[in-house]
């Protein structure tokens, strides 16, 4: 598994995203309606119990490592200086209309237990991306960060070159019987033409990642068990 790097300067933060409905990932009823023309998808595993469970996956999620254990590299074009944390995307009433422009604001650093710096909102990365023989570059930004008593994650969203348009979350939740799940949101079409004319081959690996990355908080001893993967896809 290769380290994150770090790349000095990077695009500006101003840079927009390739898609209109940021924080899309958030609507409790993304899967019945998805933004128009795009195709949702929502797929949790359950991953161990308890509070400890999950303070670790979730420092596991807020540092890439979902990413990384999944075959990916992950390169930080930029972050957000420490006086600019807390970047949160333009809202959206009802009916699609923006009812706030994006904004930065303060917010302490936060360190894993390795010490690294856990990633922040506004910070924007270059994942690359195993395909064959080849590795694909996709940039993204996240886009929001969540960090609540019982659920902590985040969504990033795609800038352009990333062969995908759209968001995808990663979430831990801590249920109230103390099971601990692990939640991948999301909704994307291809980004360009030719993305969508190829996009059964999107699909097919968008669903190969997407298995990856519920196995990657499974510890070695943890097993799925019948039921235990629920998988809904729009």
């Amino acid at each position: 598994m290769e380290p994150i790097r770090r790349r000095s300067g990077g695009e500006p933060a101003g840079e927009p995203t390739t898609y209109a409905a940021v924080g899309g990932t958030q609507a409790a009823d993304l899967l019945t309606y998805p933004p128009a023309g795009f195709r949702p998808i929502e797929r949790r595993v359950r991953i161990g119990h308890g509070p400890e469970r999950f303070e670790a996956a979730s420092l596991a999620v807020l540092s890439w490592q979902v990413q990384l254990r999944s075959g990916m590299t992950v390169e930080i074009e930029s972050r957000p200086d420490a006086e600019q944390r807390g970047y949160r995307p333009v809202g959206f009433d009802e009916d699609g209309a923006a009812v706030e422009p994006a904004s930065l604001e303060r917010s302490e650093v936060q360190y894993g237990p390795d010490g690294s710096e856990l990633l922040v909102a506004g910070e924007t990365v270059r994942l690359g991306i195993p395909f064959l023989l080849w590795r694909v570059g996709a940039r993204a930004r996240v886009v929001y960060v969540i960090d609540e008593p019982t659920v902590r994650g985040f969504a990033y969203g795609t800038l352009q070159g990333h062969p995908e348009s759209g968001e995808e979350a990663f979430l831990v939740e801590l249920h109230d019987d103390g099971s601990v799940w692990f939640v991948v949101r999301a909704f994307s079409r291809g980004a360009t033409r030719f993305y969508r004319f190829v996009g059964p081959v999107l699909r097919i690996t968008q669903w190969h990642y997407t298995r990856r990355y519920l196995r990657a908080l499974l510890g070695p001893t943890e097993e799925r068990g019948p039921g235990t993967e629920v998988v809904r896809a729009g």
